[in-house]
């Protein structure tokens, strides 16, 4: 207690001086780790320095993060046994109680090994066709690194960097050091380059067309600050997200700010609509009106509201005339004026199923009001997903509420808390990944992976460009799951038996480790050291992430594996730049604090940050709270041009149109996917999918923790039904049932509810796969994987984005013997 006031005593007098004498008088303090207690030099720092926050609870906690919140981890006698959310988490996330199961899962990956036909015939002949059913063979650390190295050094030499895929897309870990996606990249550059992808899974169509509309991505930039959403929106329009499930996790440590700005505008009174084929946890949750469509028929409702906006004379002409271009091709469009077809309400309901005064009422309730459209990316993870989004752009251009307080659009408000206010501070920046060789080769579009590995020399349009898959010899995961987010996933086994080796660093055993050759065991974040901002779009929080458990079995973190292969290969000192972990961490906490210093934000040493286990908490100006997207835009369009060629939002495309793709053309529409309840599929299977995120896993990760408890049905993922079609197969809630189409089947527990519109079916992704018998091609997943009956083409020619949320499908009750769930198993010789 005496050296808490010793040292507070101090800090306070500190705190009374100028910014930056108070800085620097700090910084010359010689309080280090071991020498005052953690909380009394927490708290102390708090007196000079008052965004340094000291909010601790727990008395012995070690404090990291995940996606899923920040914590302070309880270790006893070197195991993980319990966490505390930060004190000032405004929605603590319950993921966070399952890492000590992260680190002391009974699949974890403990040492090196590699697929026993690969080890007996090597890459040429190692008998790709065995893999996810061969046996595994424990190596040395040593020798694990130098198959590796030897294949990077060979394919280098002999058929170029594009041999190599860095498959690595996925959500890894938090940290910014330990990003074993950059890390991989830094050492593939160094050594000749490789195969790269652009786009994601998450908003791949999105992303392109919104960059021809908006002239940026719009899908991951900040939203109108939630507190001007909260005063000012007096109708909210959920299109095809679930905030409530889908804000527990961020990119970075999450802020949960979004939850809060939810429930203000439920506590306000605040109209909400959700327009989802399913009743979805926030639609309940904050009692929103349910506009339940035929699934994939967005564009058709969009279009339907857009016309009775036009022929009510509903629409901003002004605005339309000063911020857009080719508003009068799509008001053509609309009435028919070539096809022949009014696209009316009437004509939206008789494909959406949505009655049409429904959307009559709709579209002139929207044009009333301070109307904000909250659009989700699931209408957009689908054959001609292009379109919704551009179109609902084009709707809240009609609206000319874009640029408004509480009005427009925004993409982001269900995903990392789009809309918390920007702090002011300092960002920390991660390694890099090393300057691409000048000759590197080209990319792939990330959901085109399978068509590459199976048909090289293929070449497709993408984004105005021809893209020619090379023929890939080796593919490189690190922090991704393949097997998880690619859809098809029986096509995928095919496609993945070409390369010649394959490569995967992972702490469990998912099945793309199963499906590889050689596996290195690689820790969990909470194994290492790192750093990380809290709030993707707020940058509200730095976080320490301190080794909480010393590294588990034979696992090593990202950076050592790597730097291990790099000494291989000899580009050791230009990998490491002769840094460790901690010289890395202060480099990058240093520059972020002269950024924060240049702000006029004081931060503490890093040594005295570190030692502290606390984390920062910037201060958020003003008038961030009150910051409206494209407000700039609306003021001044001459000054504040958009990034498209007429620096206007652009519902006619010149350039798209000038690409002259057939399945994307140069103004949005309704465009019928290749599988819906029209289609000929629907003939032979019925039923359409909807697919979600879950609640208690982020995508595949935490699908091995006690939590599947709470989700598992039969002991497999859930599919929900409604009774109407429950009855007419004489299914029954809890029965185990077959879910199946012409690319695969899977076991799924019945879930009856009138939370689904008839007709749909809803299965959550992330389920492991787990074929029963891995040697038939085609055999039943027995834990759900919904991927299975996914199909596996490009959204359009524009942005060759993934279809994984649409398919028909038919269901059954399962009459066979039960098989045991091996999804989590260890493999034979692991």
């Amino acid at each position: 207690m005496k050296n808490k006031q010793v040292i507070t005593h101090t800090l306070q007098r500190i705190s009374r001086r100028r910014f930056l004498t108070g800085a620097a008088a700090l910084a010359s303090l010689p309080l280090l780790s071991g020498i005052w207690p953690k909380t009394a030099l927490a708290e102390a720092i708090t007196q000079a320095l008052p965004q340094f926050s000291a909010l601790r609870q727990a008395q012995k906690g070690i404090l990291t993060g995940a996606h899923w919140g920040a914590f302070e981890a309880i270790v006893e006698n070197g195991r993980m046994v319990d966490v505390k959310p930060v004190q000032d988490d405004p929605s603590p996330n319950e993921l966070i109680t399952m890492a000590p199961h992260q680190v002391h899962a009974p699949n974890r990956v403990k040492y090196p090994l590699v697929r026993k036909s690969w080890l007996e015939g090597g890459a040429l002949n190692g008998k790709p066709e065995l893999r996810g059913q061969d046996e595994w063979v424990r190596i040395s650390w040593d020798k694990a690194l130098t198959l590796v190295s030897e294949q990077i050094a060979r394919l280098q030499k002999e058929h170029g960097p594009q041999s190599i895929y860095a498959g690595s897309y996925g959500w890894k870990s938090v940290g910014i050091l330990h990003n074993s996606r950059t890390l991989l990249h830094r050492l593939l550059n160094l050594t000749g380059g490789f195969l790269d992808y652009a786009g994601d899974y998450s908003t791949g169509a999105a992303q392109v067309i919104m960059s021809h509309v908006v002239g940026s991505m719009e899908v991951y930039e900040q939203q109108t600050a939630w507190p001007d959403v909260i005063n000012n929106s007096e109708l909210v329009i959920l299109w095809g997200c679930n905030p409530s499930v889908t804000l527990r996790n961020s990119w970075n440590i999450p802020d949960h700010v979004g939850q809060s700005g939810f429930a203000a505008l439920k506590k306000k009174g605040t109209r909400l609509i959700s327009i989802d084929p399913v009743q979805s946890d926030t639609t309940r949750e904050l009692n929103a009106e349910w506009l339940a469509p035929r699934p994939y028929t967005d564009s058709a409702i969009i279009i339907g509201l857009a016309h009775t906006l036009l022929t009510e004379k509903l629409h901003n002409t002004d605005f339309l005339t000063t911020y857009t271009v080719g508003f009068e091709k799509f008001a053509d469009y609309l009435n028919g004026t070539e096809d022949g077809i009014v696209k009316d309400a009437d004509w939206a309901a008789a494909i959406s199923g949505i009655e049409a005064e429904t959307l009559r009422t709709l579209a002139r309730d929207m044009a009333k009001h301070r109307t904000m459209i909250m659009g989700g990316w699931g209408i957009q993870r689908q054959h001609h997903g292009e379109q919704p989004h551009w179109l609902l752009v084009t709707l809240a251009a009609m609206l000319g509420q874009i640029g408004l307080p509480g009005g427009g659009f925004g993409f982001s408000y269900h995903y990392s808390s789009g809309g918390s206010p920007t702090a002011r501070g300092g960002i920390l920046a991660g390694i890099s990944a090393g300057l691409a060789p000048k000759k590197g080769p080209s990319s792939i579009p990330v959901a085109r992976i399978a068509d590459c590995l199976a048909n090289p020399g293929k070449t497709i349009n993408f984004n105005g460009s021809r893209v020619t898959y090379p023929d890939v010899k080796m593919v490189y995961v690190a922090g991704g799951n393949t097997f998880h987010q690619h859809q098809d996933t029986n096509n995928l086994i095919k496609a993945w038996q070409r390369p010649e080796t394959i490569v995967v660093n992972e702490p469990y055993w998912t099945a793309t480790a199963k499906y590889a050759d050689i596996v290195l065991p690689a820790t969990t974040s909470y194994e290492r050291n790192d750093l990380e901002m809290g709030g993707d779009y707020s940058q509200l929080y730095v976080f320490p992430m301190h080794q909480c458990v010393p590294p588990q079995h034979e696992a090593r973190n990202d950076y050592d594996i790597f730097a291990g292969l790099a000494e291989k290969l000899g580009v050791l000192a230009q990998y490491t730049e002769g840094k460790d972990e901690a010289r890395w961490l202060k480099t990058m906490y240093d520059n972020m604090k002269e950024q924060a210093r240049a702000a006029r934000v004081a931060l503490p040493p890093f040594d005295m940050f570190w030692a502290s286990n606390n984390y920062v908490r910037f201060p958020i100006p003003e008038e961030n709270k009150q910051w409206v997207r494209f407000a700039d835009f609306r003021e001044n369009p001459l000054l504040n041009p958009l990034g498209t060629p007429t620096g206007k939002i652009e519902i006619y495309s010149d350039t798209v149109a000038k690409m002259n793709y057939a399945d994307c053309h140069g103004l949005p529409g309704w465009l019928p996917p290749r599988e819906w309840y029209q289609s000929q599929e629907a003939i032979k299977y019925p039923l359409s999918l909807n697919t979600a995120h879950p609640i208690n896993r982020l995508h595949s990760q935490l699908d091995n923790t006690p939590l599947r408890a709470k989700y598992a049905v039969a002991d497999r993922e859930a599919i929900w039904i409604h009774p109407g079609d429950a009855r007419t197969r004489n299914i029954t809630d809890g029965d185990l049932v077959r879910a199946f189409n012409d690319r695969g089947q899977i076991l799924v527990g019945a879930v009856v509810t009138e939370r689904v519109r008839p007709g749909v079916v809803r299965i959550s992704e992330g389920a492991w796969f787990d074929p029963a018998d891995p040697t038939t091609p085609g055999s039943i997943c027995k834990n759900g994987n919904v991927n299975c009956l996914t199909f596996d083409i490009g959204s359009s020619s524009l942005a060759q984005g993934n279809c994984g949320q649409m398919a028909q499908l038919d269901i059954e009750k399962y009459r066979g013997p039960v098989p045991l769930n091996t999804a989590h198993a260890v493999p034979t010789g692991a």
